[in-house]
């Protein structure tokens, strides 16, 4: 009888630590991310490896999270609302732009703070933006080139100095 004890309290564990995991996946964990941060706005033409909930980042700390992306119909660009930690204030001319961790991993949202006086109010638009970058499309450019540098130039002749003008 003991060990029947013992297995069904194995067994409510485990689907407790599942139920814990599925509440946090939906969207559960997301709650403490926007708790005392302040909504701000950019439209990017591409958000490629981006999603609802990925980190937004200042000198690489996480400082927000992405809480919505929509496509708008009239630019076709895609809008995205970011909540930010209410203790940072960005001034209006700060860059916003998606980056990525490396060849193998994720994309998150960087922000690059400006130098102006004014800060951003809750709601307001960041206007410098800069969309993800598809590593694909890079490599599909440099085997279509032939791998040759555009800053070589063409005519060799150009960078050898005339002698009869020092």
């Amino acid at each position: 009888m003991s060990e029947n004890r013992a297995e069904i309290l194995a067994g409510a564990a485990v689907l407790a630590a599942a139920i814990g995991f599925l509440i946090y996946a939906t969207g559960g964990g997301q709650m403490s991310a926007t708790a005392g941060s302040y909504p701000l706005k950019a439209s990017f033409r591409s958000v490629d490896g981006i999603t609802p909930g990925s980190d937004v980042r200042l000198a690489g700390v996480k400082v927000g999270s992405i809480t919505s992306l929509t496509l708008n119909p009239e630019t076709f660009f895609a809008d995205a609302t970011i909540a930010i930690d209410s203790k940072i204030q960005l001034p209006t001319d700060s860059a916003i732009l998606i980056s990525s961790e490396g060849l193998l991993g994720g994309n998150f949202v960087e922000l690059m703070p400006g130098g102006a006086l004014d800060v951003l109010a809750p709601g307001d638009e960041i206007e410098d933006t800069q969309g993800s970058v598809s590593l694909i499309s890079l490599l599909m450019k440099f085997v279509s080139s032939g791998g040759s540098s555009s800053d070589t130039p063409a005519d060799p002749a150009a960078t050898t100095p005339d002698p009869a003008n020092p």
